[in-house]
């Protein structure tokens, strides 16, 4: 067993929309993934989140058996509808009601909690006026992290903005196949965007109301060539851009990467105004890594796949 540094943290996660069920209890709204499991087909043998696990209402046995595991920190999603069920104006408090408990229970057993503000559930009232296609999903999603943190920000360390935007990018609008189900192929690179300029946004929101650390979390894929042609090393390239630099450099280099690859300028997805970066690449205090598989490099290949080009910070 490799000995770990002190101070490391062994933890576990788990998604609000995964886990919490009593999706219609205590004022909370529909999420586009409400909507998107109810449509005929969208979901194998229909399945929904309406139950899940039951967490809302089995917490205490969840924490215990967390307690019983050792583990020392805790990543679950704070459901945005529970919250705000129409996605804006005051907060739901028997929703926020919930957190605290689990909050509280959380740190009674020595286990860090560490919240993510947006693991996918957009309230489905926003979806109806754009969703993160729409520019004010940004604001309202700070104002959302705003309300979060004045009750939970004196007992948490530390807060995760969004949890794997590009999985929102390509498989909510780009590709159609996860809620809300938009196949808009590179239309989809507003979203990108707008989820960036959330997160910036919800920096300064969580700051002002006491927020100790905030970072982001996305899910990163080495993209290394197939073989060695320069068209190979273009599409890696090209790859690495779109599922790891679109959403990193922003955040630390305060640029987009180049997209020219995908027919895009050098001031990328097209919808950015002055002063959008500066908010985007505020200073975070942690990077979230979430690592399942590299990108195109055939198996038994790997020590021969190399990527040629300026590599990302993630990537290196």
């Amino acid at each position: 067993m490799p000995r770990f540094p002190a101070g490391f943290a062994w933890g576990v996660a788990t998604a609000a929309y995964q886990i919490e069920g009593a999706v219609a209890e205590d004022g909370r709204g529909d999420s586009v993934w409400d909507t998107f499991c109810r449509r005929p087909g969208a979901i194998r043998d229909g399945h929904t989140g309406d139950v899940a696990a039951d967490h809302y209402h089995r917490w205490p046995e969840d924490v215990e058996l967390m307690s019983r595991l050792g583990i020392d920190a805790y990543r679950f999603s704070i459901a945005w509808p529970r919250v705000q069920p129409q996605g804006r104006g005051p907060a739901n408090d028997r929703g926020l009601d919930f957190y605290d408990r689990l909050t509280d229970a959380l740190l009674a057993r020595r286990i860090t909690p560490v919240p993510t503000l947006f693991h996918w559930d957009l309230p489905q009232p926003l979806e109806d006026q754009g969703g993160w296609l729409a520019r004010d999903t940004a604001h309202r999603f700070a104002d959302y992290a705003a309300l979060a943190a004045q009750r939970l920000a004196d007992r948490i360390p530390l807060w995760i903005t969004l949890n794997e935007p590009f999985v929102v990018m390509a498989f909510g609008y780009a590709l159609g196949n996860h809620a809300p189900g938009k196949a808009l192929m590179l239309g989809a690179l507003p979203v990108a965007h707008h989820q960036l300029l959330g997160h910036g946004l919800a920096c300064a929101a969580l700051r002002s109301a006491g927020a100790r650390q905030v970072a982001i979390t996305n899910n990163y894929s080495p993209a290394w060539p197939a073989g060695d042609t320069a068209a190979d090393v273009a599409a890696a390239g090209a790859y690495d851009a779109l599922h790891n630099r679109l959403f990193t450099d922003p955040v630390l280099l305060g640029a987009y990467p180049d997209l020219s690859a995908f027919g895009i300028g050098a001031d990328g997805p097209g919808c950015v105004r002055d002063g959008d970066l500066a908010l985007i690449s505020a200073r975070i205090d942690a990077l979230g890594v979430n690592y399942y598989s590299p990108a195109g490099c055939p198996p038994g290949r790997a020590r021969r796949c190399r990527f040629s080009g300026r590599p990302s910070p993630v990537t290196r």
